[in-house]
């Protein structure tokens, strides 16, 4: 295929989506290859392209694409021409590859994979003569990701670890700066049973020489991090003793927050998100690029930081995606990130009843995450998303049921369990509901408000 066509044709489009389908062909992110040996050598046929600008390499348990996002959006109000990769996506593939702060075109996607595609191809072949899996789709991501910051070029690139660290397939990149948000327990049967032992799967990014961030960390998590961080000659910035957040208070759209920096205080900082675990995202996300920029005469100004949070976006967490009743999403997927959602649904909004429209992943700890929701919802609807990891919604009903001893509804398909959550909502005051438990499941939601006109507010309305 070569692609002739003038900007803006639908085409460009259709080979996006092609090459999306070629990758999806592969196995999946939820079988994950615990080896870096075959990324490493697709990027090397493909002139390691990730070494051709500096990287901040981002991973932890929960957090990780918001402080992605912030990080990015403070290096673009610096004036840095920057790439993201993150993972995984909400409603389209391009969201996972950003440049400058805006999903890659469908004209650059697509002419990037025709042109490492017979690359991959080669070590596809290499592994299967070694009697080896070729590569899997996050692998081959990993490589495309790579590939098109090459190809903008970018300044530096944000990566966000697809699962652990050690042996993701971003973890051929050479981070600069090695960033950890709060560790927790999740994807327990691939990185450990522990948070000491999912904390050094994690600590396997940190590179020689490189400067790690952390946010605050329970004691076992931290002993890791300093552990890998001395193997490799690392300094260690850590929450709260180098950075911390010093206030935060509500305000429309999201909240204000103050931080204490390594290189400066920033007060008054709008943040159009909602949580206190923004406010803790953002300050790791200031204190990874007060690192990468470093001191001197360029170093970052209260201004600059200004912008780049109040500019800073992530979608799919506590987004609001509808009104006539409120619709909110959010793509907490583990007890942790339910319990931060409870928080921020107590803290940041006034609501008196919430419906809870949840569906989870079969891999994940579903009854960890009712029994942090539980508490805070005057109903729960039970549902799937179309994922083949989706757990069925006839056998989570039965589970929920047994664990609250409360009603639990259950309804199939995403869309009719939403509107019967808003129905309810109409029904009463200050009601509302809030579409929750994969991610998987937000995306879907997300794109149903856009298609069914949930009356989602327009930035220009304020709200």
């Amino acid at each position: 295929m070569t692609l002739r066509q003038a900007p803006g044709d639908d085409s460009y489009r259709a080979a996006a989506d092609a090459a999306y389908a070629e990758l999806l062909e592969r196995v999946g992110e939820a079988k994950p290859e615990r080896r870096l040996d075959a990324t490493r050598r697709a990027v090397e046929v493909l002139g390691d392209p990730q070494k051709a600008y500096p990287i901040i390499h981002i991973t932890g348990t929960n957090g990780k694409t918001s402080t992605s996002r912030i990080a990015e959006s403070i290096l673009r109000a610096y004036g840095l021409r920057t790439g993201l990769l993150t993972s995984p996506h909400l409603e389209r593939f391009n969201e996972r590859i950003l440049i400058d702060g805006e999903p890659i075109t469908d004209e650059a996607l697509a002419r990037n994979w025709e042109e490492i595609k017979p690359y991959l191809d080669l070590v596809d072949g290499e592994l299967e003569a070694a009697g080896r899996p070729r590569l899997t789709f996050f692998e081959a991501v990993t490589a495309l990701g790579f590939a098109c910051f090459a190809d903008a070029p970018v300044d530096v690139a944000v990566i966000e670890v697809g699962m652990g660290g050690e042996w993701d397939s971003t973890n051929v990149g050479d981070g600069t700066v090695a960033v950890f948000t709060p560790i927790a327990l999740d994807h327990m049967a691939q990185l450990g049973g522990t948070i000491a032992e999912i904390a050094r799967t994690k600590a396997g990014i940190i590179k020689d020489g490189a400067t790690v961030v952390t946010a605050r960390q329970t004691p076992e998590a931290m002993r890791e991090l300093q552990a890998a961080a001395a193997r490799h000659g690392a300094s260690v910035i850590a929450q709260p003793a180098e950075f911390d957040v010093t206030a935060t208070s509500v305000a429309v759209g999201g909240q204000l927050i103050d931080v204490r920096g390594t290189a400066g205080a920033y007060d008054g900082l709008t943040l159009p998100l909602y949580g206190d675990h923004q406010a803790q995202n953002a300050a790791v996300a200031i204190a990874a690029v007060e690192a990468f920029i470093g001191g001197g005469a360029h170093k970052l100004t209260h201004e600059l930081v200004e912008e780049g949070i109040a500019g800073a976006t992530s979608p799919g967490r506590l987004q609001l995606i509808g009104t006539e009743p409120t619709v909110i999403v959010d793509a907490a997927h583990n007890p942790a990130g339910a319990a931060t959602l409870r928080a921020a649904l107590e803290r940041f909004f006034d609501f008196d009843e919430i419906a809870f429209v949840l569906g989870v992943l079969k891999d994940k700890d579903a009854r960890g995450i009712v029994d942090e929701l539980s508490p805070a919802a005057a109903t729960m609807i039970v549902t799937q998303s179309h994922s083949d990891r989706a757990r069925s919604s006839e056998d989570l009903a039965e589970d929920v049921y047994e664990w609250t001893h409360e009603r639990v509804d259950e309804v199939e398909d995403l869309g009719e369990a939403i509107e019967a959550a808003r129905a309810w909502a109409l029904e009463g005051p200050k009601r509302a509901v809030v579409v929750t438990g994969s991610i998987t499941l937000v995306g879907e939601a997300m794109a149903l408000a856009t298609e069914r006109g949930w009356k989602a507010p327009r930035a220009e309305d304020g709200e």
